[in-house]
């Protein structure tokens, strides 16, 4: 399976036309064509639906997008790794990690970082430890920051000895804002926003102590920042990391700290064996003399 033909299939799954993708790659179509069917024939499977106005994807045509986006990526990142010079590092550093006030770290030391290597550049990509640990599996991010309680056994990992703290946010003339904490029983009545993680957790179920099939679960977030906007229209009290969304100042939000307190570790963590770029190893060097000091 050549590269170059996966980019052309990729260039046609985002046209949704062979002719707007061979006007795009520079080619005439009967050779995209031709391309495109030798590599149907290769794999043994229909990628695409020639249909009289478009071109759609079968199902496993999208999971060959799914992996050609992947493939690419990690060969773009690999050359990118090998351009770099002893004199003059540079380089791309690649990071995964979820909503939390801890990638601050993260921008420290690529600050630090920047002022000795200013060719260095960095890729942030947002997701839970699900997302984030596919991510490392596939070789597609460097390093990887996980909130929580998770298996990090089949990576090397350094633990952060810092945590964040679960709480409320809410509007700040909503009644729960009048309290200084917020316990379980509070909620058990209220309108809840809940993360796609979180709402799985453990941990949280125990700290709720209430089936959550029974709770008022109004929605779910990714992002806190999306549920935020939310939250401001009284949809319901979010259940997230406190540091994210500003509450200060003329904010319409407030955020309550759980009670008992429920805090969230984080882990900073790599693949075991992972044979790093000179940036990535720089950086790495950087991340853990910041810890020892």
């Amino acid at each position: 399976m050549d590269i170059r033909v996966l980019q052309y299939f990729l260039a046609v799954a985002r046209e949704e036309s062979i002719t707007r993708a061979a006007e795009a790659l520079r080619m005439t179509q009967p050779p995209l064509s031709r391309q495109l069917k030798d590599l149907e024939d290769e794999l043994g499977k229909k990628l695409l639906i020639r249909g009289s106005k478009r071109v759609t994807l079968t199902e496993d045509g999208m999971l060959l997008r799914k992996r050609a986006e992947e493939m690419i990526d990690l060969l773009e990142k690999t050359k990118a790794e090998l351009a770099g010079s002893d004199e003059n590092i540079n380089g791309e550093i690649y990071i995964g990690g979820g909503e939390t006030d801890a990638v601050s770290l993260f921008a420290q030391v690529a600050g630090k970082l920047q002022k000795k290597y200013p060719l260095i550049h960095y890729h942030i990509h947002s997701g839970d430890a699900g997302v984030v640990m596919e991510k490392l599996d596939k070789g597609l991010i460097d390093f990887g920051l996980l909130v929580g309680p998770v298996d990090v056994s089949k990576y090397d990992y350094m633990r952060l000895p810092i945590s964040d703290i679960w709480g409320v946010l809410m509007r700040k003339d909503s009644p729960l804002a009048e309290k200084d904490v917020i316990c379980a029983e509070d909620l058990w009545d209220k309108p809840l926003i809940v993360s796609h993680q979180t709402s799985i957790s453990s941990d949280m179920a125990a700290w709720l102590r209430k089936d959550v099939s029974k709770l008022n679960i109004v929605m779910t977030y990714d992002l806190i920042f999306n549920a935020s906007l939310f939250v401001k229209k009284g949809i319901g009290y979010a259940i997230t990391l406190d540091k994210i969304i500003n509450t200060t100042g003329d904010s319409e939000l407030s955020f309550r700290p759980l009670y008992p307190t429920l805090e969230a570790g984080l882990c900073i963590v790599w693949k075991k064996y992972q044979v790093f770029s000179k940036a990535s190893k720089e950086f790495l060097r950087l991340l853990r003399s910041e810890w020892e000091n």
